[in-house]
């Protein structure tokens, strides 16, 4: 009984550590928690903030999901600014490319869709772009570079 034991605690434990040399790929450097300080959005003419007052967003990165949480200062309280959005889902990163694969989301014609991004870390801001697809969305008629920063948070 055992050596029964023994086997299946070793198999759990190789199973295991086979799992997590799978996710190693996933830089460790962007995992964890990061507030949104600017959002803008790169025409071929024009530069346009994608930032709101009084709204504020954090992004949480983990080597294998990803959610994001915007919500207004005021609870809601303010009926010229409420504003509530959430989603999540799965992320890859390989060749350089951060992948956000968007599962759930308020803004549910968004469901479903992929993002391509960038990532660089400077100092504790992470500053990521890539180009959304907003005619595919049904949002305009360009597709559009945007470009977001964020900042580490307290951990």
């Amino acid at each position: 009984m055992r050596i029964i034991f023994l086997v299946l605690v070793a198999g759990l434990l190789c199973a295991c550590n086979c799992n997590k040399q799978g996710k190693s790929d996933f830089p460790e450097q962007y995992v964890g928690t990061w507030q949104l300080i600017s959002s803008d959005y790169h025409s071929k003419d024009s530069v346009t903030s994608n930032m709101v007052d009084g709204q504020e967003m954090i992004k949480i990165i983990t080597p294998t999901h990803f959610a994001f949480f915007l919500h207004d200062l005021h609870q809601g309280k303010d009926s010229s600014n409420v504003a509530y959005m959430s989603g999540g889902g799965t992320v890859s990163y390989e060749d350089d490319t951060y992948t956000e694969n968007l599962d759930f989301c308020t803004a549910r014609n968004w469901e479903t869709h992929s993002f391509h991004f960038k990532l660089e870390l400077k100092g504790d801001t992470l500053i990521q772009q890539g180009v959304e697809e907003l005619e595919e969305l049904g949002l305009g008629n360009e597709n559009l570079l945007l470009i977001e920063k964020y900042i580490r948070t307290e951990e």
